[in-house]
């Protein structure tokens, strides 16, 4: 038990640094393009390499390798019910950094986003299992031949394959979630491939040969045609649509898929109490509502000297210069209006101004 605690605090310990480097790389891309365009040179959305040269971009690169290397060992630590919603604590470090470093300005929505994000993982963390047990691949073996993952294994590869070939050529171009679908859905066989090759590697600095196992090879094939799959479809999402509709949209459906992948092949979910179940599902919605104020409103210029604004009053004395509400005529009073109105009306020789005698 003492072991498995200490790998769950070292995966979790990789997974959030994973966030910070992967936060970390998109900032120091972007000012490396950035201070490209300042010298004049070629844009790399024209087609110019000039970013080659620009030791920011390569820290960035360095950086995002080192994260998505860390995310990769820590799925050999910590559940996948862990490690993954955690992911969303890059968005939140991109976010924050690029106020400082960017000058883009992050608005109430967004500072609320980022402080709902660390309430969420926080939780998660809290209430997420603690105990693991795949520690081998002939263990990983025997979940793999467990016949509910097989049958999902087969919903997924189905659907993944409806979606592509009849789906997407027809709807893919018109509604953002046909493109998220499939990698969300494939998504969640990659992370078992990561998790059953974290485990292999884990094992081949232990000593042990699985460089002689099958599955081990096979977890590598399959892994190389997942990413490539996700890659081609969410390249595809992002030139299509705008990126603050497909991000959010993309973890909530990956991130859902991933942990009812891990809740069928480690059964994960039936070693946590209901209180346990309950805060983990709680932490997800909590980063889920936090991934959305994050983007949904980033084009909103909202700050916190905006938020007193409706006590300044109008020109008529009520906020925003609104009148105060009165009451709507009712049915008996349209009536009598309408019987006295051309009575007036006639007298004055017009139709005048209504005026009702008490």
């Amino acid at each position: 038990m003492e072991v498995n605690r200490v790998d769950f605090y070292i995966g979790l310990s990789l997974a959030v640094s994973s966030s910070a480097f992967i936060g970390a790389s998109f900032i120091l891309k972007k000012k490396g393009l950035l201070r490209l365009a300042g010298k004049g040179s070629m844009r790399a959305g024209q087609g110019g390499y000039a970013y080659l040269k620009e030791w920011l971009w390569w820290a960035g690169l360095i950086s995002m390798g080192t994260g998505e290397a860390a995310n990769f060992a820590a799925y050999a630590f910590a559940p996948a019910t862990l490690v993954t919603p955690l992911g969303a604590l890059s968005v939140l470090v991109s976010a924050v950094l690029s106020s400082y470093f960017l000058n883009e300005r992050l608005n109430v929505h967004g500072k609320i986003g980022c402080l709902l994000c660390v309430l969420g993982s926080t939780v998660m963390v809290i209430h997420a299992p603690q105990e693991e047990e795949v520690a081998s691949l002939s263990a990983m073996a025997e979940k793999l031949r467990d016949p509910g993952f097989i049958v999902f294994a087969v919903c997924v590869v189905g659907s993944s394959l409806v979606l592509i070939f009849a789906v997407a050529p027809r709807f893919g171009q018109k509604n953002v979630l046909v493109y998220i679908l499939i990698c969300s859905v494939i998504g969640s066989l990659s992370v078992s491939c990561v998790k059953g090759l974290g485990i292999g590697i884990k094992e081949l600095f232990a000593g042990t040969a699985v460089l002689k196992e099958p599955l081990f090879w096979s977890l590598v094939l399959c892994l190389a045609v997942c990413i490539s799959v996700q890659l081609n479809y969410l390249n595809k999402a992002l030139d299509i649509f705008n990126t603050s509709l497909v991000t959010p949209i993309y973890y909530v459906f990956f991130t859902t898929s991933v942990m009812a992948c891990s809740a069928i092949l480690f059964k994960e979910w039936l070693r946590m109490t209901i209180d346990g179940a309950v805060g983990t599902i709680s932490g997800f919605l909590t980063i889920i509502l936090g991934i959305f104020l994050l983007h949904a409103f980033k084009d909103i210029t909202f700050s916190c000297d905006s938020l007193p604004l409706y006590l300044r009053k109008g020109p008529e004395g009520f906020p925003w210069g609104h009148r105060p509400y009165v009451a709507l005529p009712s049915h008996e009073t349209q009536a009598e209006d309408d019987n006295q109105l051309p009575r007036e009306g006639s007298s004055k020789g017009g139709w005048g101004t209504h005026q009702r005698t008490p």
